[in-house]
């Protein structure tokens, strides 16, 4: 299958906007819970939606009193809390456009998003934030940036009183200006390469997708679902998702730290979570060496073999009455004590940002936990593609949502079209031509539709690797099957214009004292040693040699280098959605990479002293940065 569409299952009416969900709720019989708040004591506090209507309000009244002009920019600079999304939806009900920054932007990223975005305020969460904004006006100039308001301390209150002298009416006449071709957010790309492009995404594509996602969705999103936010607000992902559980009666709690994450689901026991495939990857590895460190290895590792197989017979159609059996002793040994970890109530989990991997996907499958698997991009709104409960194949990221559609041009890119796709990029027409051909986006993604229209993922175009020898190597391939180990915490694959294919490799630095102990090295031993150490060397060596026999000989990995510094958005190396920074490793590791190659280049043409060692050999030379 070359191409399919999925009509709508509901279409708005022009006038509609964003608010209109929080409206319809608040007016609702149900006047259901559409948040919850940490108590302080463990607990959480409702937050119902005509609370949140009137606060939401009330900011809105002195975002408007600040002086605040329809379709003015407000910028959001916050971690992942209540407050952000409560500040979000008051943007929207005065009318104005919503620029959201990760808190974790350098000062000359906060300056090019207030500063191209046009932002006239913004509101952060507390003084280090305020002071990064300020900061960044003064020394870019950015003289259109007239408030920063905080979030913390009497930041919010003052906006409410200020709002005291803004009436009902005009608060309404504001809300009601905005329309579905209205903008209603800028958000912007991660900037894996260049300077981040801000996305203008509109109220249509918000109402829109986020209608036709909660009918295709209603095991998900039935009444009394809840949720709790982890992933940065500053996301797509995230932000779309926020916008949905309003829409469909979500009850939503924050946490921003991540450490605080388990105690937090089993206090708050949300019924769907949603995370990246890194998520899931830590929750896996973390239970079998929880497992192992208890002496129950090998019961952990049937249990899993047993989940996968049980999960793959389940989607055949047919589960062996055998096979049926085990799958019941182990969900009380094993699987029960997994969901338990995540609050006992989670059955569903919405994964993107990444391929997640068919193995992990019918583990949690197997053990209870259906992990819906989808595709999209800053610049479709998040989602144009996901599995759903009723229409699920794991493996892949789904069929389009109702309202999407899906083409898979010559050259193997994903486009897309439908209610999810932006209108463009923030002051850049030049890249129109560039970014949409005959009414469809690029996504710049290499695909494939199978008879029934699910779409898999294979690769991102830009990072197809061409060898020297001519032969097109998708690094995600062997990237996503290596970082799933818990030894490993990073990996890029390497050989553009190079003779062979390498790897450099990052070590978990979480998971690595327990590997230590468990294979008799001392826990303690520094990163720096455990890189060089050659049974770390050759575990390493392992996993690739696994992940190799996945792909043809050409596109095997045939050298790996440990490197003893770890890939994180602090190093430089990830954006905040934890994408890699290909460029930016193979610049700043370009001395291990010249190491790699460069006999080959002083002795071209050789075929035999100069050919790559082969990777049992290269395991005794692994060395650190």
């Amino acid at each position: 299958m070359r191409e399919i569409s999925v009509p709508p299952l509901v279409t708005s009416p022009p006038e509609a906007n964003v608010t209109d969900f929080v409206l319809r709720q608040a007016a609702s019989p149900a006047n259901p819970v559409l948040f919850s708040t940490p108590d302080g004591q463990g607990g959480w506090v409702p937050v119902r939606a005509a609370e949140f209507a009137a606060d939401a309000s009330l900011l809105a009244k002195g975002l408007i009193a600040g002086g605040l002009n329809p379709g003015d920019r407000v910028g959001l600079m916050a971690r992942t809390r209540y407050e952000w999304a409560l500040v979000d939806f008051a943007i929207w009900f005065a009318g104005c456009v919503s620029v959201p920054v990760y808190e974790t932007s350098s000062p000359s990223q906060l300056a090019w998003i207030l500063g191209d975005s046009g932002a006239s305020a913004a509101v952060v969460e507390g003084p280090r934030h305020e002071d990064a904004v300020r900061q960044a006006a003064q020394q870019e100039g950015l003289a259109g940036l007239r408030h920063v308001w905080q979030m913390e301390g009497d930041g919010l209150e003052a906006l409410r009183r200020a709002g005291a002298a803004v009436g009902d009416a005009e608060l309404e006449e504001r809300r009601a200006s905005r329309t579905l071709e209205s903008l209603a957010t800028i958000i912007y790309t991660s900037g894996t390469t260049g300077r981040p492009k801000g996305c203008e995404l509109t109220h249509y594509n918000f109402v829109e997708l986020s209608e036709n996602a909660r009918l295709a969705l209603p095991e998900v999103l039935a009444p009394g679902s809840s949720t709790i936010m982890f992933l940065p607000l500053a996301h797509v992902f995230a932000r779309f998702i926020s916008v949905l559980a309003v829409a469909a009666g979500v009850n939503v709690a924050h946490t921003s730290d991540v450490k605080s994450l388990l105690p937090d689901l089993q206090s708050f026991s949300p019924s769907f979570i949603l995370a990246v495939p890194r998520v899931f990857e830590k929750v896996y590895n973390n239970s079998m060496l929880k497992a192992e460190d208890g002496g129950k290895g090998k019961i952990f590792h049937a249990a899993a073999d047993t989940a996968v197989a049980w999960s793959r017979a389940r989607q055949d159609g047919k589960v062996p009455l055998l096979l049926g059996l085990k799958h019941r002793v182990f969900d009380k040994l094993v699987y029960r004590k997994i969901r338990g970890a995540m609050g006992g109530r989670v059955e569903y989990a919405v994964s993107g940002g990444a391929p997640l991997g068919e193995r992990l996907g019918h583990f949690f499958h197997g053990i209870g936990l259906t992990i819906l698997e989808g595709y999209g991009l800053t610049e479709t709104t998040a989602p144009i593609s996901v599995n759903t409960p009723a229409l699920i194949k794991i493996g892949t990221v789904g069929a389009p949502l109702p309202g999407n559609a899906v083409r898979i041009a010559e050259d193997g890119e994903i486009l897309a079209k439908g209610v999810c796709v932006m209108r463009g990029y923030h002051n850049r027409p030049d890249l129109q031509e560039e970014t949409f051909t005959e009414g469809w986006l690029r996504t710049g993604d290499i695909g494939e539709l199978d008879d029934d229209g699910f779409l898999r993922i294979t690769g991102r175009k830009k990072e197809i690797i061409v060898t020297a020898g001519g032969k097109n190597v998708i690094p995600a391939q062997l990237e996503d099957q290596i970082r799933a180990d818990v030894l490993v915490s990073q990996c890029v694959v390497v050989g553009d214009g190079r003779p062979f294919i390498s790897a450099l490799i990052t070590l978990d630095e979480e998971a690595l004292p327990g590997w230590l102990e468990r294979h008799q090295l001392p826990a303690s031993t520094p990163l720096k040693e455990a890189v060089e150490n050659p049974v770390v060397r050759s575990a390493v060596a392992g996993i690739i040699a696994r992940a190799n026999e996945s792909v043809s000989n050409a596109e095997a990995i045939k050298e790996f280098r440990i490197v003893a510094t770890d890939f994180t958005e602090a190093s430089g190396h990830l954006t905040p959605s934890m994408k890699i920074k290909r460029a930016q490793v193979l610049k700043d590791y370009s001395d291990i990479l010249e190491e790699i190659y460069g006999t080959v280049r002083r002795h071209a043409g050789c075929l035999s002293c100069c050919a790559p060692q082969s990777l049992s050999e290269s395991t005794t030379s692994a060395a650190s940065s």
